[in-house]
Formats: structure tokens, sequence, C-alpha cells
């Protein structure tokens, strides 16, 4: 089975941070994971330098392809860097096609 896995730190997230679904709004320093099995894509936030990581808000998402799984990695660092409450963006505003979730 397919698997891959991207992460990068010290991503400081913008004003409103990022949003997370069990520790609410996180702000600051941050590193950001995103996880691929092959179908969807998981991607995960945790203070940086901390162990606890978090599922940021609208994780996991159907992913098919490798490609597509960077390209959504490198646009949950994008939105986290921009603040306002991030979450994982929708496919169409990544790229790709729209699929459902």
């Amino acid at each position: 089975m397919a698997r891959a896995i991207w992460t990068t730190a010290d991503v400081f997230a913008g004003r409103g941070g990022a949003r997370t679904d069990e520790g609410g709004v996180m702000s600051g320093n941050l590193t950001l994971r995103t996880t691929w099995d092959g179908v969807q894509a998981e991607v995960a936030v945790r203070y940086t330098g901390t162990s606890q990581w978090y599922a940021l808000a609208g994780s996991p998402v159907t992913c098919l392809s490798q490609q597509d799984s960077r390209q959504l990695h490198q646009a949950v660092v994008d939105a986290v860097r921009a603040g306002g409450g991030a979450t994982v963006p929708r496919y169409d505003h990544v790229g790709w096609p729209a699929r459902s979730r």
C-alpha cells in the first residue's frame, strides 16, 4: 500500500491561528504533518517542540494520489501561515477536482 508523510516545522500561524478538533485554536510556532495512506490524507498540527498532535479541522480528506496529498500539505502550510482559524482547505482551493470528504 502506498504511504507518504510530510512534516513542516516552524510554521508561524497568522492572526487567528489554526482550528483543531480537539485543541481549539492553536497559534504561534506550529509543526504540521500530513499522512497519506493511498486513499485519504490526515492533517495534524502541534506546537513545535511538543509531542501532542491534534487533528486540523476538516481532516481527514479523500486524496487519491501522492501528488495531490503533497499539494494538500503545502496548501495547509499556506493556510496556517495566513491564519484566520485555518482548516484543511477544500479540494477546489488547492487546484484539483472537488471530491466528497
